[in-house]
């Protein structure tokens, strides 16, 4: 016995070390990680799959099949950079991986990145010339590039070496279609769907290709077909909610979403598709009941609670949505949605500079986020970087050509710009993304009004107007028509519409008041402002406006100051109405009251450039040099390269006798962004005088004079004076005295009127 029980102990010792020997060794554990991994993925348990494919890979960070699944569940989770990263990586430990280099490509190709792409398609097509999805790829590049005719040879190829795949028809059709051949299309669309009849791609694609066509009730059946096919993909019935709503059945829409979103109790796309619809149709109300239902019943799903967080950020429930996303990031410091929320709600609390920081951070991380470039043009916009912040719109739409808030960001910075050319082409692009939403009609109205296109104007506002019916914008732009028209009557009818259907709109009191000035009636436009005043007592706007009237057309000086009083004490932060003040208080001869209304507004708006370049014309003009500098200075933080700014900082440091060469540069800047500008040349041409350049010097000062010419203001005894200081340095002593006699012709008090004197004397 007792050798049997020493025997028993040692088989018992022997077994227990083999069990650790194989738990130890770590070709084991990583095909154990690996396997654990693909058994998620086949139950479409992605993020667990992730978790078992990198731990797979801190086993052995050279094993080239875990980083290969690894970036498959990246696919899966629409991780598209992380995806590309590990297909790299992939491609770095197995060159010879073609399947891993096609997805490489096919990554490339959507980010339409063509040359890089190119590059792997190539080295594919001489590897693998029978390869079907090889020649697919290769066409997709083409026909990125446009070249069509080559796209659609490639893909003739891939049906020759696979008939009875569905893909290749598919791709054939979409390329006719792209080629103005839908009949031959519609052939290959079906031929598909023959080939495919499970593929819920294939049924959406002959959907798609008939609603293209206008052909509705058999898009509409073939939508229900796909339902048919896959009743537990969302993808068809997005499709039939969409067919509705550019059929301007919305109501249809919604109630079309309420019945299925109980459909897919396990697929977040398919539950949350309702709070989508509402929140894509702007129906914020809507949107947050349906996700703070969504999120009481589901807040384990990630994706729910960063949607919710979105909505909250956008209804400016701000405290309640940092606590949502603090939770995120306290688990994943990284996680780009979570950043990116961040970064919006820092923009929204006034803290722009942070969110820049922030979304840099993320952009850095993942450049390809189409939603941090806009976020971060955003925060751009706000610091007063307008160039860059529109070079960030653009790269967000480029990499994400859905989002709407990006095309409607770049509406405004055209419509700010003056360019209705770039404005008529963004709100084209609204309008296909969100034909149920009025925006884009309205700014491709404004863009058409402005350039006299008066028929397709109107025809952009009626639909507006019967989108949305009790929409101001809407009878504001019809007023804006007409009184381009010169229809002054009608245009205050539209006005007043827009204004019953809100007392408190400033735009239709602010256009009702512009219609009577145009036609030289203040004091009726003093009444009107006054009258909507009476309903609406507390508007810090309204006595902005009305101060305004009445100081612009000098009709009540003391009334206009009162108004403005009376406006900032309703709202501190109405910069507009502290600035009118403060140039009364100037008007008057009150500088210095209004270096302290300036001052004092600065408390409550540190971030109002406005406000720097008023206090420092107010310092330029009592010739306190050194604090115009100062603010001239600071207003270029906030808006760097500002060219009148730049203009005016450049006149104070040569005044000074500051650095010049700053100054030259400066005032180079201020004339590439004010050709047009008088003063932009004479204080160019001041730097050359100041460098010692005085020929041209000279030009800049005939040019400063030209130009104002030009614009037909009074004639500036400053650029005389300039330009015979320049003629006297240049020996030309006639031509000095000339203009220094011209100095004293047009204001015998100028400031430098005894120095003018004196070289008239001495001359």
């Amino acid at each position: 016995m007792r050798y049997r029980s020493t025997l028993f102990l040692i088989l018992l010792i022997g077994f227990t070390m083999v069990v650790v020997g194989c738990s130890r060794d770590p070709n084991v554990r990583k095909q154990k990680y690996l396997e654990s991994g693909r058994r998620y993925f086949n139950s479409s348990k992605y993020r667990e799959a992730a978790i078992q494919f990198g731990n797979a890979i801190q086993v052995d960070p050279r094993y080239a099949d875990a980083y290969y699944d690894l970036a498959r569940t990246h696919l899966k989770l629409q991780q598209w950079s992380a995806a590309f990263q590990e297909f790299t990586r992939v491609l770095e430990l197995q060159p010879a991986n073609y399947s891993a280099r096609l997805d490489v490509a096919n990554l490339l190709i959507a980010a339409r990145d063509f040359k890089h792409a190119q590059e792997h398609t190539g080295l594919l097509l001489q590897q693998q010339p029978n390869n079907p999805q090889v020649h697919l790829a290769v066409a997709s590049v083409l026909a990125g590039q446009e070249n069509f005719p080559g796209a659609i040879d490639q893909t003739q190829k891939a049906i020759a070496l696979a008939p009875d795949r569905y893909e290749p028809y598919l791709t054939l059709a979409v390329l006719q279609m792209k080629t103005n051949q839908p009949a031959q299309a519609e052939v290959n669309f079906k031929k598909a769907v023959a080939l495919g009849p499970n593929q819920v791609g294939a049924q959406l694609a002959l959907g798609g290709y008939y609603q293209s066509q206008s052909r509705d009730a058999e898009a509409e059946q073939q939508f229900r077909h796909a339902v048919d096919v896959d009743p537990t993909n969302p993808d068809p019935c997005a499709a039939l909610v969409r067919l509705y709503m550019t059929q301007g059945k919305k109501n249809q829409a919604e109630s079309f979403l309420k019945q299925v979103k109980y459909k897919f109790p396990r697929k977040s796309e398919g539950y949350r598709m309702l709070g989508d619809f509402y929140f894509a149709d702007w129906d914020l109300e809507k949107a947050t009941a349906e996700y703070t239902s969504l999120y009481g019943e589901r807040s384990n799903d990630i994706q729910v609670k960063k949607n919710y967080i979105q909505l909250l950020i956008l209804t400016n429930r701000l405290d309640d949505a940092r606590k949502l996303n603090d939770e995120i990031l306290k688990t994943s410091p990284n996680d780009t949605d979570a950043l990116i929320e961040r970064g919006q709600m820092r923009i929204r609390n006034g803290h722009p500079d942070d969110a820049i920081v922030t979304l840099r951070k993320v952009i850095e991380n993942e450049p390809g986020s189409g939603v941090a470039h806009y976020h971060l043009g955003i925060a751009l916009d706000a610091t007063g970087d307008l160039s860059q912040a529109q070079s960030e719109l653009q790269d967000a739409v480029r990499l994400r050509p859905d989002l709407s808030e990006a095309w409607r960001a770049l509406a405004n910075a055209a419509l700010r710009q003056g360019d209705m050319s770039g404005l008529e082409q963004t709100a084209s692009q609204l309008v296909a993304l969100q034909p149920t939403v009025p925006d884009g009609y309205l700014f491709r109205a404004f863009a058409n009004i402005n350039r006299k296109q008066f028929a397709p104007a109107e025809a952009d506002i009626r639909k507006a107007i019967d989108l949305a019916p009790q929409s101001v914008a809407a009878y504001i732009q019809l007023g804006n028509l007409r009184f381009a028209r010169r229809q002054f009557a009608e245009a205050g009818n539209s006005y007043q519409q827009a204004l019953d259907r809100d007392p408190s709109s400033l735009g239709a009191l602010n256009a009702i008041v512009n219609v009577y000035l145009a036609q030289k009636q203040a004091d009726k436009a003093v009444d009107v402002a006054k009258a909507q005043i009476a309903k609406v007592p507390n508007s810090s706007s309204f006595h902005d406006l009305l101060g305004t009237v009445l100081f612009d057309n000098r009709k009540d000086m003391s009334g206009a100051e009162a108004a403005f009083e009376k406006a900032v004490a309703l709202d501190k932060n109405n910069a507009h109405a502290l600035m009118k003040l403060g140039q009364l208080q100037a008007a008057k001869g009150s500088t210095d009251q209004a270096v302290a209304t300036y001052l004092n507004a600065l408390q409550d708006n540190p971030r109002e450039s406005g406000f720097y370049i008023l206090l420092g014309e107010l310092y330029e003009s009592k010739r306190d040099w050194e604090k115009a500098e100062q603010m001239y200075r600071k207003a270029l933080e906030f808006r760097p390269g500002d060219p009148l700014i730049s203009n005016n900082l450049a006149y104070v440091m040569l005044q000074m006798g500051g650095n010049v060469d700053l100054a030259l540069h400066l005032a180079q800047t201020a004339r590439r962004g004010m050709p047009d500008s008088p003063n932009a040349a004479d204080t160019l041409g001041w730097a050359f005088y100041q460098k010692g350049v005085f020929k041209s010097a000279i030009d800049l000062f005939q040019e400063a004079l030209r130009l104002g010419e030009r614009s037909r203001s009074l004639e500036n005894p400053t650029f005389h004076y300039h330009l015979a200081l320049a003629y006297e340095k240049n020996h030309q002593p006639l031509l000095a005295k000339e203009h220094f006699q011209r100095v004293l012709g047009i204001d015998p008090n100028y400031t430098e009127a005894a120095a003018v004197r004196k070289q008239l004397a001495r001359m």
